[in-house]
């Protein structure tokens, strides 16, 4: 099954094991034995995957490399790539999926060479069908020689395919090439992408002309007879697009690479639907070679206007009526650049909303993003109302993130009935439809915030006053909890041990969080700041670990000093990335006695190792110290106390911030007096 070429890394070593980087420096450094790197650098060295099994199981440090993991280290090492192993896989995946009698033959009659030999014309037989007879196919069909370095990864993804299924295989690969190489790709959050497809409406013809991994038009509802179509400048993401989307759905799929702006691979379509998340501030669109480009119906894009080019693309592809949906920078829609296009949309009724985003909701992660709303006007249309949406101010008090489904609510509640009407009732500080001769000023600023009438401050006097009393009820609830005083003692000497020990005894068991997909999800931001569980997992073919009342969570990156005991509210939820549990033996450990002397600041500076720009906590090396039950428990008691008093705090400080926006707002805007 182990392809000979496939490589791993300290961090792949480290997974494989189950412990810290630097257990993986030491054994380099101790154990003559250990296997030399085959490749990378000098300060990032690469081993031989099957010299590093053989190795740890040797040392009894590995009894058998599970085979999810055993697969996705052949498609990291790769020869040719990631990408290419994850090309290859998804073609033997599709052909599983749709042919899976013909693949068990072709797989089970011969040995790798000959598997090679006879699988381009098997592939072929199931990826023109599906994909069509395209001049420059977005998957491309291999030769023998191709193939042949990827016949051990083949077989290994199809046996993980029995047991998880073509798809979800598929699914996993992608997810974790995905997160480890997160700057590699601008991805579009599978929530956002539901919400663009819930704009758009159903449809039986769409198309994503910067189709990226395929996420939007993954989002779309399928439906009989359904054509999806798709371009990205990547030849490779083209290809994964496609695969994804045929292992998804029986629906036609016609992707292709190249630019769309310059190199239209579907220029006579004209689809129901256009979902698109464009490339954001590129100079270098195709301005000076474009400039007679039939497309410029609403005028000619300035050369720092890309979006609005990749607007009136997405028009140009639509059918009279049909819908496009397109994420947008904020800037597009004030920069004056700009503005003669967007009069001109507004005039002719192609624009049809702008809803703004909170931030945080895709990349980049920093700016409250734009989801614009277009509709190819047909022959009889006169300028309508424009629908104004701002959900940037859903976003929840004193949390990182935010409630994906309360955004979707209100901008479909606002959207719907503005859809079947051209009007919707105004929500002050949240949507307002306004004439679209209102808008044609000398800027034409079509940001919705600069023309939605704003919210009662703070919700209004009567808030404000609840606001006020529950400030001082927690005011004195944390003079209440204020810690007393203690005599000061000579510092214990107690026999120490630590969290891997205790993991190896049985004492604990030790789990690491980012799988999913899940809803609910408890991210570092949210124990570190004490709040309740606000992110979300994608899909990545493994199942989530969920947190249990009394685990202690750690964060293991920021140095360390936090650690929470998860409560009855907060149980349930998925552990998030970067944090890992802690679930103590109840008859052997204390919850809070562990939560506690993981607090200490000599404890996490001695368990910590430090990168150039980051420092991560190793959880095993934690140290506690060795206590009967008994006195384990009087020190929870006390460590329980102090973080009841800890929450208090946070939670005056976010009702103090309340109040004093709350009054800056009410007495700017002369809804408070100052008497």
């Amino acid at each position: 099954m182990q392809g000979n070429g496939t490589e791993v890394t300290a961090a792949d070593i480290a997974r494989l094991a189950g412990v810290g980087r630097a257990a993986v420096s030491n054994w380099r450094r101790r154990h003559a034995d250990f296997p030399k790197p085959v490749g990378g650098t000098e300060t990032s060295p690469a081993f031989a995957l099957g010299e590093v099994e053989e190795w740890l199981r040797g040392q009894g440090k590995l009894a058998e490399v599970p085979l999810k993991e055993r697969v996705w280290q052949q498609v990291a090492g790769h020869p040719e790539g990631p990408v290419t192993a994850l090309v290859h896989a998804g073609c033997a995946l599709l052909h599983l999926h749709d042919r899976p009698l013909v693949w068990l033959e072709l797989s089970a009659a011969t040995d790798d060479e000959g598997l090679s030999r006879t699988l381009p014309e098997a592939l072929g037989a199931v990826l023109a069908p599906r994909f069509g007879p395209a001049h420059e196919p977005a998957v491309p069909r291999f030769t023998a020689a191709e193939l042949l370095p990827s016949i051990p990864l083949l077989r290994a993804a199809t046996e993980l395919a029995a047991d998880l299924g073509a798809k979800q295989t598929f699914e996993f690969l992608l997810a974790r090439h995905l997160d480890a190489n997160p700057r590699q790709y601008t991805l579009t959050p599978g929530e956002l992408a539901e919400l663009m497809a819930e704009l758009a409406g159903p449809a039986r013809s769409v198309l994503d002309p910067a189709c990226g991994t395929g996420a939007l038009l993954r989002a779309v509802a399928t439906r009989p007879g359904q054509e999806l179509y798709g371009q990205d400048s990547s030849r490779e993401l083209a290809a994964l697009t496609a695969l994804r989307l045929a292992l998804r759905s029986t629906s036609t799929i016609r992707t292709a690479p190249g630019d769309s702006l310059r190199a239209d691979a579907h220029a006579h379509l004209r689809a129901e639907a256009v979902l698109c998340h464009p490339p954001f501030n590129e100079r270098n669109w195709g301005h000076d070679e474009l400039a007679y480009d039939p497309r410029w119906e609403y005028g000619f894009p300035a050369r720092t206007e890309s979006e609005l080019a990749w607007v009136q693309h997405a028009l140009a592809r639509l059918e009279d009526g049909g819908t496009a949906v397109l994420l947008m920078p904020p800037a597009a829609a004030s920069r004056r650049s700009g503005r003669r296009i967007r009069a001109d949309l507004l005039r002719r009724g192609a624009l049809r909303a702008v809803i703004a985003l909170p931030v945080g909701a895709a990349p980049p992660y920093n700016i409250p993003l734009l989801l614009w709303v277009l509709r190819r006007p047909g022959k009889a249309s006169v300028p309508p109302e424009l629908l104004l949406v701002d959900s940037g101010r859903l976003m929840p008090e004193g949390r990182s993130g935010f409630d994906w489904a309360a955004v979707r609510a209100a901008v479909l509640d606002a959207w719907r009935p503005f859809d079947r009407t051209g009007r919707v009732t105004e929500r002050p500080g949240l949507s307002r439809s306004l004439p679209v001769i209102e808008l044609l000023d000398d800027d034409v600023d079509l940001a919705p915030a600069r023309h939605l009438p704003p919210p009662a401050a703070g919700g209004g006097a009567d808030e404000l006053a609840a606001v006020r009393e529950r400030l001082g009820e927690t005011l004195r609830l944390t003079a209440d909890l204020t810690p007393p005083l203690t005599q000061e003692e000579q510092p214990a000497r107690w026999p120490l041990t630590t969290v891997g020990e205790l993991a190896r005894g049985g004492a604990l068991v030790l789990r690491t969080g980012g799988t999913g997909p899940h809803a609910r999800v408890l991210t570092d931001h949210d124990v570190l700041s004490g709040t309740a569980p606000s992110g979300t997992l994608p899909e990545t073919g493994e199942p989530p670990v969920f947190v249990e009342q009394g685990d202690v969570v750690v964060p293991v990156l920021g140095g360390g000093g936090v650690a929470r005991v998860i409560d009855e509210e907060t149980a349930g939820a998925a552990l998030g990335r970067n944090l890992t549990l802690l679930r103590p033996d109840g008859d052997a450990l204390d919850a809070w006695f562990v939560a506690g002397f993981l607090r200490g600041t000599a404890n996490s500076r001695q368990a910590s190792s430090y990168a150039s720009t980051a420092t991560r906590l190793d959880v095993r090396r934690l140290q506690l110290p060795r206590l009967p039950l008994d006195q384990q428990r009087r020190y929870g008691e006390r460590f329980r106390a102090l973080a009841a008093f800890e929450d208090a705090l946070r939670q005056a400080g976010r009702l103090g911030e309340r109040l004093v926006r709350g009054m800056y707002d009410g007495l700017t805007d002369g809804s408070v007096a100052p008497d």
